[in-house]
């Protein structure tokens, strides 16, 4: 499938950065580590990925009345208990990340099938707002991806130190060092 060239192509083209920063945070660790909260508000590496799995059939899908994948937390209601930000027990990481892998295929046929100015509504949105069109919602989900990913990245680097795809520009971890401590004198100029 092809995406269309200009606006569409760009969009998609972040869109799937932000997939794949996602997906590398996940790299390397334990099962533990992927689904055990690391914020007080229980934030978890897998629980994102689920997460945009849900914004990404949502918005791409369901928004338009295209098909799409049957998503237990929309199903069984518990997405309106935070259903869709950790996986149970019973959900395995390939599961979760197969069902993105899916909701990627299906969204990335949307963005090379209809183009941005149809309209869309996003079902669970109020009536009074619901009305929008599809590049508004594209525009939504390469936002709340990158930010999501943003904050995997930094989750993973309390983790374990890894850092995101462009430390290379920092250099080695003298580079790292050097920032660390100018940042901290920085800080403790104003204490």
């Amino acid at each position: 499938m092809s995406i269309p060239p200009g606006l569409p192509s760009d969009l998609h083209h972040y869109l799937q950065d932000a997939r794949d920063a996602m997906l590398r945070t996940l790299d390397g660790l334990s099962e533990y580590d992927v689904r055990r909260p690391l914020t007080p508000t229980g934030t978890n590496l897998l629980g994102l990925v689920k997460h945009l799995t849900g914004v990404e059939v949502g918005y791409f899908l369901q928004s338009l009345g295209r098909p799409a994948p049957t998503l237990p937390w929309d199903e069984d209601g518990s997405v309106w208990d935070n259903g869709d930000l950790w996986a149970r027990a019973d959900e395995s990481r390939s599961w979760v990340l197969d069902l993105y892998r899916e909701a990627w295929t299906l969204s990335d046929a949307a963005l090379a099938e209809v183009p941005l100015d149809t309209p869309a509504e996003p079902p669970w949105w109020p009536e009074a707002t619901r009305r929008t069109t599809f590049g508004h919602l594209v525009v939504r989900v390469v936002a709340e991806t990158a930010q999501h990913a943003g904050h995997a990245e930094i989750l993973r680097e309390g983790l374990d130190g890894q850092v995101g795809r462009d430390a290379a520009a920092f250099g080695e971890d003298a580079g790292f060092e050097r920032l660390v401590a100018d940042v901290q004198r920085a800080a403790d100029a104003h204490r």
